[in-house]
């Protein structure tokens, strides 16, 4: 078959690899119809989080299944399915609890209860890592979809897939980002960043009953999709020290909610750069920095964007000043996914105005290179294997 592969930092192409076959008998195979590349997706093609050997990647696809296990219940060749992006056994301490992505079985090689940058892992992801499973992803003609019985949904037959393929992952992360702070109505949610993930939390923020949403972004054509698909408010940090302005328009207090969906790799200067090198870290934590700031007293930053090191000079001293309430972590999509597909089915969100650009399988590398390099307008990619 036909996949994306991860070969090195800056380095990937479709190539021909092994058709995927079931290796447990609660697997399924899936045919994939559609798959998206996500912005985690270029921490792996930058080098920032580490992977040394090939990979089959993606972890937001959707398909029709193709052969099925034969321990499978749910599921029968031939339905059409969405997968979320964490692999859980939905039977182990963390699975029964509401945390499916710390799933203790999924990720045999690299679990544990640390968190460490090179090891001790959580749970298992599609095309992410051998940190995280090593598991082939779904920017493929088929992939592996292990126990079947337990994440993938079915699909209402009246629903496009690009209607219900960011279920996956960007709107569950979104929706994670905004109801982990609890909003009770008529909040000022600033959400730091217009990617895929902040354009999913701003809809969440809204549908949660913020009564104000600013968007920060310092790409005007992003900030310019924000306006049009969202009807935020908007600041470019280019234009405007945003922490003031976030404070002037709150009337000196602060958001109520920040939220982070930016993650280690923002644009940056120099001058970060060479404090990262010096400190040995990956990226920098400007962007949750700004958050920390920009929140009011006793607010909450909610943090949907990818960190994978330490970073010297935490502000632990602004944290507990201004009594801030963190969450953050891998979306526990189980916990939303029903959820999610009704509001869906309703018309009560709309998921698939963020799409730019569509492509075949075959032009995934361009598709890669305009989303990281934010060429074209691009704010995200869908890829169709059977173009």
């Amino acid at each position: 078959m036909k996949a994306a592969v991860f070969h090195k930092p800056g380095d990937i192409s479709v190539d021909t690899v092994d058709d995927p076959k079931i290796e447990d008998a609660n697997d399924v195979v899936l045919k994939v119809t559609s798959t998206a590349i996500c912005g985690s997706d270029l921490h792996i093609l930058s080098g920032g989080v580490p992977q040394a050997s090939d990979l089959v990647m993606g972890h937001e696809f959707m398909g029709i299944v193709e052969e099925v296990g034969p321990s499978v219940k749910k599921l029968k060749v031939g339905d059409r399915v969405v997968v979320p992006f964490p692999i859980a056994c939905g039977h182990c301490f963390f699975c029964t609890h509401g945390a499916s992505p710390a799933c203790e079985n999924s990720n045999h090689k690299h679990y544990g209860p640390d968190g460490d940058l090179t090891d001790k892992k959580g749970g298992a992801l599609y095309g992410y890592t051998d940190l995280y499973g090593g598991y082939s992803g779904g920017q493929a003609e088929y992939v592996r979809v292990p126990y079947a019985d337990v994440s993938p949904r079915i699909v209402p037959d009246d629903l496009t897939d690009e209607q219900v393929l960011f279920l996956t992952d960007i709107f569950p992360t979104g929706w994670s980002a905004i109801d982990w702070a609890q909003l009770k109505g008529g909040e000022t949610v600033a959400i730091f960043g217009c990617g895929p993930v902040g354009l999913m939390a701003q809809k969440a923020a809204w549908l949660n009953g913020a009564g104000r949403v600013i968007a920060i972004d310092p790409v005007n054509y992003r900030l310019e999709k924000a306006k049009a698909v969202n009807k935020v408010e908007t600041l470019n940090p280019n234009d405007v020290d945003v922490v003031e302005a976030i404070r002037q328009m709150t009337g000196g207090r602060g958001a109520d909610v920040c939220v982070d969906a930016v993650g280690f790799e923002p644009e940056r200067g120099v001058m970060d750069r060479i404090k990262s090198a010096v400190n040995f870290e990956v990226g920098s934590m400007k962007v949750l920095d700004m958050a920390f700031k920009a929140v009011r007293r006793y607010g909450t930053v909610t943090v949907m964007g990818v960190y994978g090191s330490p970073y010297d000079n935490f502000p632990m001293h602004r944290i507990f000043d201004k009594g801030i309430t963190i969450r953050q972590g891998q979306a526990p999509v189980l916990n939303y996914i029903d959820h999610l597909i009704d509001l869906v089915k309703q018309g009560k969100v709309v998921l698939d105005d963020i799409i730019s650009h569509t492509l075949p399988l075959s032009e995934a590398a361009k598709g890669y290179e305009i989303f990281q390099k934010k060429q074209d307008d691009c704010t995200k990619v869908v890829l169709k294997p059977w173009s």
